[in-house]
C-alpha cells in the first residue's frame, strides 16, 4: 500500500505511466497518486496480472485521482493521442514514466526475426515514441521550479549485463539506457529532465519464466540483499526522480537491484 502520510511531493502534477495495469507500473502509478499526482494509467488492458481491481479504480478507492487511457506504445497514433488526451483533460504533462515492456526469452539462434522486432518495437520503440510525444508537449510548457517536464524510463540491470537466453529484452533495455542519456543531453538546455531506473529481480506476482526455479536461484544467488525486490522498491525510486527533490540530476541510471551490480 503506498504511503500517503508524508507531505504530497507530487501535488498538482500530471503524470503518465505506461504499462500501469500490473506489476511495477501499477505500483508506480499508485505511489505517484498517493503523493498527490493526477495519474494517467496507460496500457493495452485494465486486467491485472497479479489480480485485483484495475489500477485506476484502486487509486480512486485510495483517495487519489486517475484515469485509464488504452494505449499500445507500439502504435504512434495511440501514443500521440495519449499525450494529447492527457493535456486536453488536465492542462499539461509534468511527468512521463516509460514502463511498458514485453519479453520473449530466447537466445540468438532460437529467436525469430518477427519476435526480435516485436520486442524492440514495444520496449525500445515505445520509449522513443512516448519520449518524443512528451518532449513535444513539454517544450510548449512554461517551466515550474526550473523544469518543463520530467521523464523516467525503466531500464534494467540486464541492459548492462547478459540476460541469459533473453537477447531481445536485454538489447532493448541497453537501448533504453542510451536513449535516456541522449534525450537528457539534447534537451537539458530546454529544462527537460530524463533519467532511468534499472530494477534488478523484482517479484511482481507474474508467473511463467519470472518464477522459474533456475531464474529464481540465480537471482537469489546474485542479490546481496537478504530478499529480492518488490514493485514498491522501484516505485519509490521513480518517485524520487519524478519529484523536485531530484534537483540537478539528469541522464543518470539509478540501480534498484539490492546490490546485484555491486557484487
Amino acid at each position: 500500500m503506498p504511503d500517503s502520510s508524508s507531505s504530497q511531493r507530487m501535488a498538482g502534477q500530471v503524470c503518465i505511466v505506461t504499462g500501469a495495469a500490473s506489476g511495477i507500473g501499477r505500483a508506480i502509478a499508485r505511489t505517484l497518486a498517493a503523493q498527490g499526482a493526477t495519474v494517467v494509467v496507460a496500457d493495452v488492458t485494465t486486467e491485472v496480472i497479479e489480480g485485483g481491481a484495475p489500477t485506476a479504480e484502486v487509486i480512486a478507492a485510495e483517495g487519489g485521482r486517475a484515469v485509464f487511457i488504452a494505449t499500445d506504445v507500439a502504435r504512434t497514433e495511440q501514443v500521440d493521442a495519449l499525450v494529447d488526451q492527457a493535456v486536453a483533460r488536465f492542462g499539461r504533462l509534468d511527468v512521463l514514466v516509460n514502463n511498458a515492456c514485453i519479453r520473449h526469452a530466447r537466445p540468438l539462434l532460437e529467436l525469430e526475426e518477427a519476435d526480435w522486432l516485436r520486442v524492440l518495437d514495444v520496449n525500445l520503440g515505445g520509449v522513443y515514441r512516448c519520449c518524443r510525444a512528451a518532449v513535444r508537449q513539454m517544450l510548449r510548457q512554461a517551466p515550474v521550479d526550473e523544469v518543463r517536464g520530467r521523464i523516467v524510463n525503466l531500464s534494467s540491470q540486464h541492459g548492462l549485463i547478459a540476460a541469459p537466453g533473453d537477447l531481445a529484452y536485454g538489447t532493448s533495455k541497453a537501448g533504453t539506457a542510451y536513449l535516456t542519456r541522449q534525450v537528457a543531453a539534447d534537451y537539458a538546455a530546454q529544462q527537460i529532465v530524463c533519467n532511468a531506473v534499472a530494477p534488478g529481480k523484482i517479484q511482481t506476482g507474474a508467473g511463467g519464466r519470472a518464477i522459474d526455479p533456475v531464474v529464481m536461484e540465480r537471482a537469489e544467488r546474485r542479490t546481496p540483499w537478504p530478499r529480492l525486490g518488490r514493485p514498491d522498491d522501484v516505485a519509490r525510486a521513480v518517485l524520487f526522480l519524478a519529484s523536485s527533490e531530484a534537483r540537478f540530476i539528469t541522464g543518470t541510471e539509478l540501480m534498484v537491484d539490492g546490490g546485484w551490480m555491486a557484487a
